[in-house]
């Protein structure tokens, strides 16, 4: 998972943005490879080309339900002078053997049906009168219901040119194609395909299987009952949340209070099930800032150790990196305030996700846009500035102010605009850069 600890820098070093997260991507390292089943696959990366060892269709096949016959007995078909054939049997879906069909004669085909030895084309039962002698028919009798209706005779109304309504053999992909390239996510279309050609299990990198947890003896459980100086736990609902939709299998752990030992047994129970542990909470320089506390020996383990940094950026100063335990597992200590730590996500820990899957583009899309505001954005000098917005058609909107607790504001963002660390004021009509979040 991780080659080596991450870099170390003086005390007062303050981390550009850029700098944390290459330092990030370049200690964490793709899963290994392994062979999963189709459906367990879902949303993992392939690791392999795929070539189809069999043709798709494998054999010439009828598009609709109807009958199969020779081009030259329904040349002059018409309402008036329908061609008259005899029916010599069905051909289902899945037949093994189908009938012969000879000059004179048709066989009901069925969608999906092998085109059968001696026929040419397929009328639709619609251009028939489905062996009923009453017109133009709806549709078939049912086999179970009308047994006889694969034999007697057909009137064909509307004469139909060689191969129509016939998907021929090889004309989606043929035997030896390649079909699906090393670094595809598989999704349901792909994973109908390698389904399709025969293949049972594939191999890929495994979705990483990320643990949260949030920090905080004021942290209650949505549903529980609020005391005086308490607050919902949103945090890790948020960044599990947000693990899941970067493609990880995301694990939720309740609020820790605010006690080194506990938080610091609670990791090492959790790191059995964890590619990448994320905290929130506890990574300042207040009294209570247990994470610190508690992975402040965490680098015991040879090229382990966790760092904790101010970066230059707002919201989201505070952050720690770093690895734990014997199997050098990624840790990601992020702020508590929600602003804060959603941000602090969407920057570091999705591309730790993405880079874990094996993807080749981590990164969000990023646009540039026309910044609509009634006044000029302010930002720190010095610091980068991530604002939530609303971005439309060319078009973002700041949405709340620049507080790091609005969480209602950022429910209703979907994009992030980035104001550079030279950069003090925006004015409206300027040209910024917009981070896309969905």
């Amino acid at each position: 998972m991780s080659s080596a600890a991450p870099r170390t820098a003086e005390p007062d070093h303050l981390w550009s943005v850029d700098e944390h997260l290459d330092d990030i991507l370049a200690t964490v390292r793709p899963l290994d490879p392994i062979e999963l089943h189709l459906l367990d696959a879902q949303g993992c990366v392939l690791v392999e080309d795929i070539t189809v060892p069999v043709s798709l269709p494998p054999f010439d096949n009828s598009s609709m339900d109807g009958y199969a016959v020779r081009v030259a007995d329904i040349a002059g078909a018409s309402e008036e002078y329908p061609a008259s054939l005899e029916v010599v049997g069905d051909v289902a879906a899945g037949a093994a053997d189908p009938v012969h069909v000879g000059p004179g004669q048709a066989a009901r085909i069925m969608t999906g049906a092998p085109l059968p030895p001696g026929a040419e084309t397929v009328v639709p039962v619609e251009w028939t009168d489905g062996g009923l002698g009453e017109g133009p028919a709806a549709g078939m009798r049912a086999r179970s219901l009308a047994p006889d209706g694969a034999t007697g005779q057909v009137a064909v109304y509307r004469p139909a040119p060689a191969r129509a309504h016939v998907r021929a053999q090889g004309s989606d992909v043929r035997a030896g194609d390649r079909v699906l390239e090393a670094g595809t996510v598989l999704g349901p279309p792909q994973i109908s395909l390698l389904a399709a050609v025969g293949r049972g299990t594939v191999r890929v990198r495994p979705r990483p299987r990320v643990v949260v947890l949030s920090t905080g003896s004021e942290l209650v459980q949505p549903d529980e009952p609020l005391r005086p100086g308490q607050i919902y736990d949103s945090n890790s609902f948020a960044l599990t949340a947000a693990a899941r939709d970067a493609g990880a299998i995301a694990y939720r752990v309740g609020a820790v209070a605010d006690d080194a030992e506990t938080l610091r047994d609670t990791i090492e129970d959790q790191l059995v099930r964890a590619d990448l542990m994320v905290t929130s909470g506890g990574v300042s320089v207040g009294a209570y800032d247990v994470v610190k506390e508690a992975l402040a020996h965490a680098g015991d383990e040879p090229g382990s150790g966790v760092e904790f940094r101010r970066l230059a950026m707002q919201p989201g100063k505070p952050q720690g990196f770093g690895s734990i335990g014997p199997d050098h597992t990624p840790l990601l200590a992020l702020p508590g305030n929600p602003v804060s730590s959603y941000v602090s996500f969407e920057l570091f820990v999705r591309p730790a996700i993405r880079t874990l899957m094996g993807l080749q583009d981590v990164h969000r899309p990023r646009v540039r846009a026309e910044l609509r505001a009634e006044k000029a954005l302010t930002s720190p000098k010095g610091r980068r500035q991530f604002l939530r917005g609303r971005y439309a058609d060319g078009v973002v909107t700041p949405v709340g102010g620049a507080g790091s607790h609005l969480v209602a504001a950022l429910a209703q963002a979907n994009a992030l605009v980035v104001v550079p660390e030279d950069v003090e004021d925006v004015a409206p009509g300027t040209e910024v850069e917009v981070v896309l979040l969905g």
